[in-house]
């Protein structure tokens, strides 16, 4: 019997059955308690029974800029308070009383510690269900899970699934040297080289002053190339289409051209 073992460490139960069982069992003696230490005692193991349970809730949570030890803490707080509270006369499943007891805790701590970026109060209330009902769905629609269909599942409005989803970074913002989606020729590049250096646009300013007084020494034809291939990022061919020569002979022009500044910017006394 659970009585005679309430004073020894107790063994968690392997399978859902064997912690069901346990439970049912547990929450049966506290009818016949006579003290409340011998009551404690019992809850005690009822949440140690269910621990596994707790946990695995908050792992659902995992790498969303919250600790993880956090998480299994709100949810064990949780746990304990659904024990305390569980009445075995009205509801004869305790899991089914403790479950939404543990995720709206969880829910709860994310809204007020989770976010980095603090989105609009609907779209935190909402944000998790959303995730769960996108992850839910992905079996039937694949991977691209429609706004509509997540919004009827849940009964809120698309738009409101919109922003959740967008909301998905704002429990932790993406490092600048992560690597972003690939580019069009398959390479992952991080954010950070695309973000604007100042030191950079600087030099860019630096050579526009130096080329400034060599470029009027130029022909109006040859400033013309440059302007097509460098500024307008024209091919060869379409510079070739536009003065009616060939691709050839726009590949030794622009050559022809660059030398020539070349020996403009050591030669040209510019200011």
């Amino acid at each position: 019997m659970l009585t005679d073992d309430l004073d020894q460490p107790f063994r968690t139960p392997r399978s859902r059955e064997e912690r069901s069982t346990a439970t049912r069992e547990l929450f049966e003696l506290t009818r016949t308690a006579t003290t409340e230490a011998e009551r404690e005692r019992i809850h005690r193991h009822l949440v140690v029974i269910n621990m596994e349970v707790a946990r695995a809730l908050a792992a659902r949570h995992r790498s969303k800029g919250i600790p993880q030890e956090d998480l299994e803490q709100v949810a064990y707080l949780a746990l304990v308070r659904a024990v305390t509270n569980f009445d075995l006369g009205r509801d004869h499943d305790f899991l089914t009383y403790a479950v939404p007891c543990i995720r709206g805790e969880l829910r709860k701590h994310f809204r007020d510690h989770g976010w980095m970026v603090r989105p609009p109060r609907p779209v935190q209330e909402v944000q998790a269900r959303v995730v769960e009902a996108r992850d839910r769905l992905a079996g039937a629609h694949g991977d691209n899970v429609p706004l509509a269909a997540i919004a009827a599942d849940l009964d809120i409005e698309v738009t409101l699934v919109e922003q959740a989803l967008a909301a998905e970074g704002c429990f932790r913002p993406s490092s600048l040297d992560a690597p972003s989606n690939a580019d069009d020729m398959g390479a992952v590049r991080a954010p950070a080289p695309l973000i604007s250096d100042q030191s950079a646009d600087r030099d860019r300013a630096d050579v526009r002053t130096m080329l400034r007084p060599v470029m009027r020494h130029l022909a109006e034809r040859d400033r013309r190339v440059l302007s097509m291939r460098f500024l307008s990022d024209c091919t060869q061919q379409e510079i070739a289409d536009e003065l009616g020569i060939t691709q050839t002979q726009v590949s030794r022009l622009i050559a022809r051209i660059l030398g020539d500044l070349r020996e403009l910017v050591g030669s040209v006394d510019a200011p």
